[in-house]
């Protein structure tokens, strides 16, 4: 740790406490102050020490604690109070967690600052189900978006370059724009049949999940009834899932028959 820093931008990664970095939970048991997010799991949460003052600062469609503006003075006035400040956010704070942001005021402030990294939701969704973003002969690479349009306006990607086959695509935020999501990936030439996965809450208890079609996708997720956060996979990775996912699945039934039988 950095002389002189009291405040860090920690990420809290996916949900599950144990993807939890070592340094992540190491400062949020010293925290004196913590800023939460809204995707903090409640298993999270039992971390942080009793005495410490918690502030709620999440974010929901339309239901704002607080402006990001203010959140950003908010962790100034705090840095400057003495005080071990955690700022913990769900995910990686630098993948579509406004941690950047964040860093960049208490920079343009000079207030020293650490970013403690965390799995973020694509990759630890992506491994609960199964899902490679990259395998070799079904995806090149992988594109993280946002599904989110600022002031609820018209979203703005470029559908031309997302529509590769070649590429997972990962959506954030995106349940309120997916049927306009696939619409303009097909009219781009992303083809109907291209697996797609849909993932509510992923890797705590409370997770669901869903394997389609991007044509199918906008309409299953509704009469599913999923609700935010729901993270979405598109690209042929996404046809792993069914080998992936049901062995990782039947591995942990292994390991627990042989839990019982070593100690019965």
């Amino acid at each position: 740790m950095s002389e002189g820093v009291n405040v860090f931008l920690v990420g809290a990664g996916p949900g599950d406490p144990d993807l939890l970095t070592v340094r992540a939970v190491r400062l949020i048991q010293e925290a004196e102050v913590v800023v939460l997010d809204r995707l903090i799991s409640p298993d999270i949460l039992k971390i942080i020490p009793k005495g410490a003052s918690c502030i709620y600062a999440g974010k929901a469609p339309g239901q704002h604690y607080f402006s990001q503006d203010e959140i950003n003075e908010m962790l100034v006035k705090l840095a400057r109070s003495g005080r071990r400040i955690v700022r913990l956010k769900g995910g990686d704070p630098f993948v579509f967690g406004r941690g950047g942001e964040e860093a960049l005021v208490l920079a343009e402030n000079g207030i020293p600052f650490e970013v403690i990294p965390g799995v973020s939701a694509a990759s630890g969704c992506g491994a609960a189900m199964g899902i490679p973003l990259t395998h070799r002969g079904l995806a090149t690479g992988v594109r993280l978006v946002t599904g989110h349009c600022r002031d609820n306006g018209e979203l703005k990607l470029n559908w031309s370059s997302l529509a590769d086959p070649d590429t997972t695509l990962v959506i954030y935020m995106g349940l309120g724009t997916i049927g306009e999501i696939a619409e303009n990936l097909m009219k781009a030439g992303l083809p109907a049949s291209t697996p797609a996965a849909a993932v509510q809450n992923g890797t705590t208890g409370a997770e669901r999940r869903l394997i389609t079609t991007l044509s199918e996708l906008p309409a299953q997720v509704v009469a599913d009834g999923f609700e935010p956060p729901t993270l979405f996979i598109i690209g042929r990775v996404v046809s792993l899932a069914d080998v992936l996912g049901l062995q990782a699945v039947e591995d942990e039934g292994d390991l627990s028959g042989g839990e019982l039988s070593a100690h019965g």
